[in-house]
């Protein structure tokens, strides 16, 4: 996945792509790996980085939606399902079973719970994970001994999956390449080009270089998350607004509030939404919040009432309390809910993914959640062989193993969710044992995964490496602050760059880390 090569091909390749896709998030690499998987000659560019926005930015994973459950959408749930059970075959260096545990202060929650459980075992059907099951007072605290003994009376037991998001991305990019389609990141669309009115493709601009590229496509798909009514703005500059983005905000805490392998999640909280307090990578992500915004950013900050509500709802069921002080970091991204009706609310959004074709012949994709990528980029892929006149091809993603399948077992943890490319990291370590040691104490990545993400995996800044080929800025803001500095010494070596570029790459992680410490 090479940078330069694909570069190359922007600038020599004459006759028009078959695809050109808008947006290196979920929805954008989902589509661009199911149009290349059918043989057609895809380009994917991204205005940042791969899972910069939305993507790298969830709460870590792949579920069906029991909220979804409880509101009555059995369609989204069963969909939802569907592709989670797909996820888990395809990816399972990075997706796999997490149990989660409803705990009970009430005598009235185990069987509602308990019921609404079994239905959720149900619809999972012969793709559905273990079988969810009532757990007593001693069963639950066994489980997860930091839950509040006050009052519990016992628990449900179910299995969802999780992942590591910005991996999977990455992983999702490398696909692309391995089917013969390729995937530019830090080339923004900044112009549409229209022929008889109708789109034909777009200017790029390489914001390396500064320099704009002129590329035509047969069909060109739109699937810029948030952004996408500025894409559909391009096209139409009267077109109207269909995003209500919803922000939702994290919380990260050391292990020591969650030990074991099992997450908590509590099925009402007094805005509506699910909160769950999820082991990953040897840390607790906590959250989600859903909180309508108006300005869409690329950065989008976690708000103090959003901290706030994470905080005290979760004191309500862990018996050590977490403080701000305990955090070791924060995190927010932004839904892109789709405007249905007068919904006054982003609880009343819809939260199914919509497909919109322009007059000019742009087609947008939005919604949905990255447990449903695939079958968006079914969907988009389907809707756009019509549109342009391509003799329909069949679907082929559903069992596709993604980039770095594998089901061994990888000694390291730091390195398992590599997967198959593992072995080139230790390699890579072997060769020269100083880029086996860490980054920082406290964080658990070496210098090799520097080294690895921008020779394989298309790292072009030290925030590339240190948020999304790594999750340290995730797993500890102030140490991946402290690390910054040797990530970008070993990134110049390899990218060949000269001390100045060193100096303003760390510069420019050390503005955007700020956003993830925790506030006093």
């Amino acid at each position: 996945m090479k940078r330069d090569t694909v570069l190359d091909q922007i600038q020599n390749i004459r006759e028009p792509w078959d695809f050109l896709v808008i947006g290196g998030g979920a929805t954008g690499l989902g589509v661009a790996v199911d149009a290349s998987a059918r043989g057609y000659r895809t380009l994917l560019v991204e205005q940042h980085d791969f899972a910069k926005g939305t993507s790298s930015r969830s709460t870590k994973l792949v579920h069906g939606g029991v909220r979804y459950l409880k509101q009555g959408n059995i369609s989204l749930v069963l969909e939802a399902l569907r592709e989670r059970g797909l996820m888990c075959e395809n990816a399972p260096h990075l997706v796999h079973h997490l149990e989660f545990i409803v705990p009970i202060y009430s005598w009235w929650e185990g069987p509602f719970y308990g019921i609404g459980m079994k239905i959720y075992d149900r619809l999972a059907g012969k793709l559905g994970l273990n079988p969810s099951q009532g757990l007593s007072r001693e069963e639950t605290l066994k489980q997860i001994p930091t839950l509040e003994p006050a009052g519990l009376q016992g628990g449900v037991s179910y299995y969802d999956g999780q992942f590591d998001d910005s991996r999977l991305a990455v992983n999702l990019a490398q696909t692309v390449f391995d089917l013969g389609g390729v995937a530019i990141n830090y080339m923004p669309v900044v112009e549409l080009i229209k022929e008889d009115d109708l789109i034909a493709g777009a200017v790029l601009r390489d914001l390396e270089t500064g320099a704009e590229h002129r590329i035509r496509a047969r069909a060109v798909v739109n699937a810029t998350g948030v952004f996408s009514d500025a894409v559909r703005k391009m096209d139409d500059p009267e077109a109207k607004t269909i995003i209500a983005a919803s922000q939702g905000s994290h919380v990260v805490l050391p292990k020591a509030f969650l030990p074991g392998n099992s997450a908590i999640m509590v099925p009402h909280t007094p805005d509506g939404r699910v909160l769950f307090a999820v082991p990953w990578h040897d840390h607790v992500v906590v959250g989600t919040t859903d909180l309508s915004v108006d300005q869409i950013v690329l950065e989008p900050a976690p708000m103090e009432e959003e901290i706030g509500f994470i905080l005290t709802n979760a004191a309500k069921y862990l018996s050590k309390r977490p403080s701000r002080s305990d955090a070791l970091s924060v995190y927010a991204g932004l839904r892109p809910l789709v405007k249905v009706g007068d919904a006054k609310s982003t609880a009343a959004l819809s939260r199914d993914h919509t497909i919109m074709i322009s007059n000019a012949g742009l087609l947008t994709i939005t919604g949905g959640k990255w447990t449903t990528y695939r079958k968006m980029a079914q969907d988009a892929v389907d809707q756009a062989e019509t549109m342009a006149g391509f003799e329909e091809r069949r679907c082929t993603t559903e069992h596709l193993q993604i980039h770095g399948w594998t089901k061994q077992v990888i000694a390291e943890p730091s390195l398992r969710v590599y997967g198959a490319d593992a072995p080139a990291i230790q390699d890579i370590a072997r060769q020269e044992p100083a880029l086996a040691e860490k980054l920082h104490p406290d964080l658990p990545y070496i210098g090799a995964e520097v080294v690895w993400a921008v020779r394989a995996e298309m790292a072009r800044t030290v925030e590339d490496v240190l948020s999304r080929r790594t999750r340290a800025l995730l797993l500890g803001a102030r140490a991946s602050i402290e690390a910054a500095p040797r990530v970008a010494e070993l990134m110049a070596r390899e990218l060949k760059r000269d001390g100045d570029w060193q100096k303003q790459t760390v510069q420019e992680f050390r503005k955007v880390a700020q956003g993830y410490l925790p506030p006093a």
